[in-house]
């Protein structure tokens, strides 16, 4: 493949629209997972209110991520914004330790 059919590709609205839509799937299925994960161990209340309390919270959460995987500027920006706070929330369970 010669360089320039490379930046079509890159280029490409297809490409752009699959990296948000798998951005948007898997990467805010984790955003919500990991969170509700984080607020089961560091919500100040009893355990299974902070599990139904973040539960509740990773729909609203997910919904969140899918619009903002297709409403920002770029496909990188979908990814940055999505997978820096699933760092950040795991980070959090690492530190919470073993419930």
């Amino acid at each position: 493949m010669s360089k320039r059919s490379l930046q079509q590709l890159a280029a490409s609205p297809r490409l752009e629209v699959a990296s948000r839509t798998l951005v948007a799937v898997f990467g805010g299925y984790a955003l919500a997972a990991v969170t509700t994960a984080a607020l089961a161990l560091w919500l100040p209340v009893d355990r299974a209110d902070a599990v139904i309390t973040g539960t509740l919270l990773s729909f609203l959460i997910h919904t969140v991520a899918v619009l903002f995987a297709f409403s920002s500027r770029s496909a990188r920006r979908a990814w940055a914004g999505i997978l820096a706070p699933t760092l950040v929330g795991t980070a959090l369970v690492w530190l919470g330790g073993p419930a």
